[in-house]
């Protein structure tokens, strides 16, 4: 058995590092209610703008633009979006592995990384890191998004990268969060959804004012944009729900650590004083 003072020692780490994982949890409870309110109330226009322009390219399949089909290049872009900080249970490697478990080959790869998680660990493994966005993840903003779209678009229209990705996690609620491997580019017309029978609006053929090409210049970039800021936003709410949650567990560990090792300090203790008590009466017995 661990002498007194060993036990001792480590319930005083053990407390000690249950402080810090309580304090933790309670600075992500209360990031979460604002990142969680942001991502419930972003959701919506998300959603409708994913599902409008789905619906407005699948009645344009006749159109040629640059948007719509795979460029000649091999190289595919992927911005994956992860944490600055650790200590949030698989949340970072949930995404990693949506990554190197997705098919694309490591050298096809171009990683826009935005969390320095992600991006170190993608780094060790191997993968071209492109460009770096991890302050964003500290508050993310429309801007950053758009910043980041930017980039990406560039290189695809110069022909750098054929296709573009995103890896993310979808803040589902506070105990449910979902890695999502997403394509952004070439966007699909959403042929593998069922047409509605009888339903003539589906095979109306969109009509553009001004042109086609310019229209689309104008709506694909902020549909891009606008899935890159909710993939952000949808990050961070699962990043603090995910640290809230392991946070708690470590507390509880600790939690259940202390009470055991209490445990251990008092048998001890009573062995000690009980052999105590016996080298008294032999040494009393011994002297009578």
């Amino acid at each position: 058995m661990a002498s007194m003072r060993d036990i001792k020692r480590r319930k005083e780490s053990i407390q000690s590092t249950g402080q810090i994982t309580k304090a933790m949890k309670l600075v992500s409870t209360v990031k979460l209610q604002k990142a969680k309110s942001r991502a419930e109330n972003s959701l919506p226009y998300f959603n409708y703008m994913y599902q409008t322009v789905s619906s407005m390219l699948k009645k344009s399949s006749t159109l040629s633009h640059p948007y719509l089909s795979a460029g000649a290049s091999t190289k595919k872009a992927i911005i994956v979006v992860t944490s600055n900080r650790g200590l949030a249970g698989g949340y970072n490697s949930n995404v990693i592995k949506l990554v190197t478990g997705s098919g694309i080959a490591k050298e096809d790869a171009v990683i826009y990384a935005v969390g320095r998680k992600g991006r170190d660990a993608l780094a060790r493994r191997g993968y071209e890191v492109k460009a770096d966005y991890s302050e964003v993840m500290n508050e993310p903003m429309f801007k950053d998004a758009v910043d980041i779209g930017r980039e990406v678009l560039a290189a695809f229209a110069a022909g750098e990268i054929g296709e573009i990705y995103i890896a993310y996690t979808v803040f589902k609620n506070t105990v449910v969060h979902i890695p999502t491997f997403l394509k952004l580019l070439p966007v699909a017309f959403g042929g593998e959804e069922k047409e509605q029978e009888g339903a003539e609006a589906d095979l109306t053929l969109m009509n553009y004012e001004p042109a086609a090409d310019e229209a689309l210049d104008l709506i694909i970039p902020k549909y891009i944009n606008s899935l890159i800021y909710g993939a952000l936003v949808q990050a961070l709410a699962s990043e603090n729900g995910a640290r809230m949650q392991a946070m708690d567990a470590a507390t509880s560990n600790a939690d259940e650590m202390i009470s055991d090792l209490s445990l251990l300090y008092n048998r001890a203790r009573q062995s000690s004083i009980t052999q105590e008590l016996t080298e008294i009466i032999a040494g009393a017995n011994a002297i009578g």
